[in-house]
This record gives structure tokens, sequence and C-alpha cells, in this order.
């Protein structure tokens, strides 16, 4: 009863911890020879955190991460429109952490190595395809040393938004779709603003700058910011290159960012005093009607690569793999397993992808500079504090962050 993961993503490493936590042997097998820290900053919402917890990680995420303490939309001015408090600032039994996506990946790398053995993870060997047989599943796999194949009960495709395995399924779908955004993200060595460990959203449909810090302050008080510059073109245009690694030129988005001098953040001056900083079209996929061909299902990004708003993604990747672990754990590494798993988040999740194109919650910053026609003082009086409370309400049910939902749940697995 063994299960196959293709890629040691933070999918397929939450699945890996889970597999092990309930005593189903396991394998991932990884296309990059090496697990190395690539990425900037992400969110972890306490629905993740909660099953990270469970997993027995808390220490893991305080090394790695920092407590999000709020969570704010501002004007493209930098006035207020809306913030909340966060994690169990909130009134949730967990935190919320802002980490380094790459840190927080190589770490839960090395927990699974320590806890399940350095033969658990295969490097190098890149998943393109897979057939379901009578007794189980084939996973053909591309190595230095040539093609190969690995037998399980169940292959778990957890490969990303470029995944292999999604693209059999669905031989038809063609490349990410891109919307027209274009995202400049970097980290910066600066001053922590507001309460210290504030998460802002500001700007419009247009034009946005996102800002949170991800480490702790040093003896200097100083910390490192993630931020991410985005600029929205006509979808049409050229652009759209998908490449994580690309390094970015300065001149094609910091002019037009050069007034956001707020009193509380710089943002010209931490765009330029990033190390480097990186470009890339923000790009999503359609959602499919099932995750699932036989013995072989998508999880994470291979089964809903969604835009990067509402902090989803990440989140979503590891409550995928607890609800896939918990039904196995009831049902073993069996198709009624992976059944149960796709009727209870495909559909769900299906519905935020297409939220986060355009209702997402940062879709306040927009209603506010339409209803105020660029004269942010009238902001109270074109929109009140019940329909800024209500709006964020909306989008908490539908991503499932209802507090009280949330902190009533009973653990999905027991050991």
């Amino acid at each position: 009863m063994t299960v196959l993961i293709a890629g040691a993503g933070i999918a397929g490493l939450s699945l890996g911890l889970t597999l092990h936590q309930i005593g189903i042997p396991f394998r991932i097998f990884e296309a990059v020879r090496e697990v190395k820290p690539l990425g900037v900053g992400i969110n972890l919402q306490p629905t993740a955190v909660r099953e990270l917890y469970e997993l027995g990680l808390e220490d893991l995420l305080d090394e790695v991460g920092l407590p999000t303490q709020d969570y704010g939309f501002y004007t493209r001015t930098g006035k207020k429109i809306w913030s909340e408090p966060r994690g169990r600032a909130a009134g949730y039994h967990w935190p919320q952490y802002s980490v380094h996506r790459g840190l927080f990946q190589v770490a839960l790398h090395d927990a699974l190595v320590a806890r399940a053995g350095a033969d658990c993870i295969v490097t190098g060997a890149r998943a393109v395809g897979y057939e379901n047989t009578p007794d189980g599943v084939t996973l053909q796999l591309e190595t230095a040393d040539g093609p190969r194949t690995e037998a399980g009960d169940l292959l778990i495709a957890a490969d990303g938004i470029h995944s292999a395995l999604r693209a059999q399924m669905y031989p038809t779908e063609g490349a990410p779709i891109w919307g027209g955004a274009v995202l400049w993200r970097g980290n910066t060595r600066a001053r922590p603003f507001l309460t210290g460990a504030s998460m802002a959203l500001a700007g419009n449909d247009w034009q946005r700058f996102v800002s949170y810090p991800i480490t702790r302050p040093d003896a200097d008080g100083m910390a490192t910011i993630n931020w991410i510059a985005e600029l929205k073109y006509d979808a049409d245009a050229a652009w759209k290159k998908e490449d994580w690694n690309r390094r970015a030129n300065l001149d094609e988005f910091l002019p037009l960012f050069e007034g956001w001098t707020f009193d509380w953040l710089d943002v010209p001056d931490l765009i330029r005093r990033a190390e480097t900083v990186y470009e890339y079209p923000m790009v999503d996929r359609d959602p499919v009607p099932t995750w699932l061909d036989g013995r072989v299902a998508l999880i994470g990004d291979a089964a809903h690569a969604t835009y990067p708003v509402g902090s989803n993604g990440a989140s979503q990747a590891i409550v995928d793999a607890r609800v896939l672990g918990a039904m196995m754990q009831t049902q073993g590494a069996t198709q009624a397993a992976l059944t149960a798993y796709n009727d209870e988040l495909c559909g769900p999740v299906s519905k935020v992808v297409l939220a986060n194109r355009g209702s997402g919650p940062d879709a306040i910053m927009q209603m506010v500079e339409d209803r105020c026609e660029g004269d942010f003082s009238r902001m109270d009086a074109v929109m009140s504090e019940a329909e800024k409370a209500e709006h964020a309400a909306k989008y908490k049910a539908l991503a499932g962050l209802s507090i009280d939902a949330l902190n009533a749940q009973p653990p999905r697995i027991t050991v």
C-alpha cells in the first residue's frame, strides 16, 4: 500500500508528513536535485497553521516565520480603508504566519527527512506521465540516467501549476491564464511598519503594493520586509512569459510608484533597496470538474492554481494534504479515499479560484476608488464600516476562514 507523490513542494511535503504520521507508506519524486530556499514571502492562514500544529511543527513555524498581527487595505495615497486583526488577535485558536516560502519549504523537507528518512524523497526525478493499471498506478519519470517507472497503489500529483500529470488528465487545457497583471517581488531589510507585524495592501485594481515583514526585528530594529508591486496591463499585451527567476528592470515599474511615500511606509525606498527583484506575470488556471483520474489525484497548485489573493495558495495546499490524509486514514490508500477528498474540496476550492480573479477581499480598494472618484476625504461617506466588515466576512466564509467554524472543527486526523 504505497502512495506515490510527484513533487516536493509545500503540498507534496505536507502530504508526506501526514502519511508518515498515520503510518501509510509513501515516496516523493522531485524534479530538482536539491531542494533550495527559492521564492519570496507568503502567508499561512490559521486553517493551515492548525494542521501544521497537529503535525507537531509549532517550533518550525516560529523559526522560519513571524505571526501576522493585522491585515489592512489602503488607498494609493496611504489612507486606511479597512484593517482587522489576524490569527490569535482575531480570535482564532491559531496564529497566521508570514514566512519566506523557500525557507518554509526547506524546513518541511528537513522535518520530513528527520522523521521518515532520506530515502523517502527521490530527487532528480521529474514526473512526466502515468498509467492506471488493474492493480494500481505507474508513474513515469525522467532522470539523468534515462526514463524509469515506479508502481504504487495511488499517485498524487503535487507537481505545481505546470503539472505534467494534470496535462495528461486535461490534454487540451494549454498554458496557465494571464489576466494582464505583472508582479515584481523583492525582500528588503527595513524597519517594520504600523504594528510591526502588519500585512498591508495599497492601491486599486490597476496598481497596488503589498508589504509585510517575514522575520522578527534584529538588535538594530531591522527586519526582512517582503513586498509585491503590481501593475495591470491589457491582457492582449505580449508580457506573458512565466519565469519566477527573471531579474527585474526597476525602470519598468518604479517610476509609477515614486509618489507612494506614506507617513507609515516609503514604497520607492523599499523597492530601491531590495537586494534582488524578480518579475513574473500573475497567472492561474480555470477550475476543472474533477481532480481525479482513476487512482491519480491532483493536489495544491496542480489542482487549483490561483491568484495570490487572500493568502490562499500555500494554505490550501496544506489543507488539501490533511483532508486527503484524513480520508486515507479511514479508507486506506484507495480510490474511495481519493473520491471522498475530491468530493469535499474540488467544488468549494474552485469557487475561491474564481473569486480571486475579481471579488476577493482586496476588491474593496477599487470599490473605494470608484466611489470617491479620487477624493479620498469622502471615503467615510461613501462606504460604511458595516459594509466593509460585510465584504471581509463574505470572503472568509467562502475561503473557509470563519473564526467560529474553524475553532469548533474537530481535528481532521487523530493518532
